[in-house]
């Protein structure tokens, strides 16, 4: 089709597909049909740029820009197409098949809206549609839902990281309990905290804590360099008016989407806004573990009593001696541990914390299936549970950390 995007006359053009070839994107055009009707058009690479300038693009919502492995020698061209689109408030739908996480980044942080997988899941290039048309998915027009953050906050956060050695060792768990306990000190003055889910593809902070995941927070990691108190402000999530939730994107994205840099950047702006800084950390190493590991304060590493946490606490201990990173920083946490009675419990616990040579600093009690319980119903052990075994530990832990801040503050 030509630069003029044609359609049938008199219609409408909401929304155009720009690609090298449109008809390597089947499954593309048969969604917008059935999205669209005839109220869209189509435009290769070069056309998109002329038609952007001329009076039929000012009706445009947005356009679905599809590309291929075969297309990232072309990155310039496609980021300045999202660029102009963006310059002139139309929103970027990023269809794509078999392209590096470098290059989707790249195009990513240029403010493309949404990301669709090539070929489509079924009934998604709709529910990205949709997604377009709620007033959140512009961060600038978003409806801010956490606090109101000021420039002039000088605060330095203390980082507590909560790391499991393994799936269903109770990292997530930890983290939010362990923030609520926090945010909901008795004292006069309670202290600010700040949750961040830094697991991009199976974070479950938000169902946890019953929170909805806003897409400011993927456009927001995208484009840390543009961030500022606002823009990380609104993509926040406030939970029973006391933590704020930087929670997971909603869509699930590379580990690679993010850089150091990035994350370097959100906990520092966390940290110069709250007085803790909780992060709950992917079971896979990434890039940036080590940035995370380097400005953490106190890194908690949680296992269970079993081969399977012992084996990869083991390789973990591997890979960060043999990097240089400093193993000795992690405070090993061990979830349902064994009762005092249980002597063939605490006799594997030992010969365990001796065979890998660490430290088992902590260990919390099985507090059964009101932890699970508390975990679906989205709210934290001290609302659901409160005299569970588990929440009265991590209450004391979080008292002491409280403690330990304040009497490092009156010593500064």
């Amino acid at each position: 089709m030509s630069g003029t995007a044609e359609t049938p006359e008199n219609a409408l053009i909401a929304a155009c597909t720009i690609s090298r070839d449109i008809h390597n994107f089947d499954l593309l055009i048969e969604d917008m049909e059935t999205v669209m009707g005839e109220s869209w058009g189509d435009l290769n690479f070069n056309e998109a740029l002329a038609f952007f300038y001329q009076p039929d693009a000012e009706g445009l919502e947005f356009v679905a820009l599809a590309i291929d492995s075969e297309d990232e020698n072309n990155l310039p061209l496609l980021i300045e197409i999202i660029t102009q689109a963006k310059s002139r408030y139309i929103k970027v739908i990023l269809v794509a098949e078999d392209v590096t996480p470098a290059s989707l980044h790249k195009l990513l942080r240029q403010g493309a809206s949404e990301f669709v997988p090539y070929p489509l899941p079924e009934n998604e290039l709709a529910t990205a549609i949709e997604r377009l048309k709620s007033p959140e998915t512009a961060l600038t027009n978003a409806k801010p839902s956490g606090p109101t953050l000021s420039s002039d906050s000088k605060r330095e956060g203390a980082v507590i990281v909560s790391h499991g050695m393994s799936g269903g060792s109770g990292s997530t768990t930890f983290a939010v309990n362990l923030a609520w306990e926090l945010a909901a000190m008795s004292d006069d003055t309670n202290p600010s905290v700040c949750l961040i889910d830094l697991d991009l593809q199976h974070g479950s902070v938000a169902t946890y804590l019953d929170l909805p995941r806003r897409d400011a927070v993927m456009e927001m990691l995208s484009e840390t360099e543009m961030m500022d108190d606002d823009i990380f402000g609104q993509s926040l999530v406030t939970f029973q008016e006391k933590l704020q939730v930087l929670t997971a994107p909603s869509d699930m994205v590379p580990l690679e989407f993010i850089t150091p840099e990035d994350i370097l950047r959100v906990v520092e702006m966390a940290r110069s806004h709250f007085d803790f800084v909780i992060i709950d950390l992917p079971h896979t190493l990434v890039q940036w573990t080590e940035t995370v590991l380097n400005i953490a304060h106190v890194y908690f590493a949680s296992l269970e009593l079993d081969m399977r946490s012992a084996q990869n606490t083991l390789r973990l201990k591997r890979a960060m001696q043999s990097e240089d990173l400093p193993f000795e920083k992690l405070r090993f946490i061990l979830n349902r541990a064994p009762k005092l009675t249980d002597l063939n419990g605490r006799s594997r616990l030992k010969r365990m914390a001796e065979s890998l040579e660490i430290s088992i600093d902590i260990q919390l009690p099985d507090g059964g299936k009101p932890v699970l319980q508390s975990c679906d119903h989205g709210q934290p052990l001290a609302l659901s549970a409160p005299k569970n075994p588990l929440r009265k530990e991590i209450t004391k832990l979080a008292r002491s950390l409280h403690d330990l801040s304040n009497s490092k503050m009156d010593t500064a």
